[in-house]
């Protein structure tokens, strides 16, 4: 699997940390469960089949840009 491949790289490189990829692990875990129970976000599917957009609810918009200097990127795990 490409991704497979992709986050060994990245985890030898140093840029994911052992806390951040058993984070993943057990988030990924944690998702399959709920999917195997239906729970969580994914109970009730029939509601949120049935679920529509109100239109009188403003767009979606992305936030403008933050310029690369006032970015910081994150620490640790």
């Amino acid at each position: 699997m490409e991704a497979r491949r992709r986050v060994r790289h990245v985890r030898r490189l140093g840029i994911i940390t052992d806390i951040e990829h058993q984070a993943v692990d057990d988030a990924r875990a944690q998702v399959l469960a709920m999917l195997k129970k239906r729970g969580g976000p994914f109970a009730n599917a029939a509601a949120r089949a049935a679920w529509r957009w109100n239109p009188s609810w403003p767009s979606s918009r992305l936030p403008q840009s933050i310029p690369a200097a006032g970015r910081v990127a994150p620490t640790g795990g």
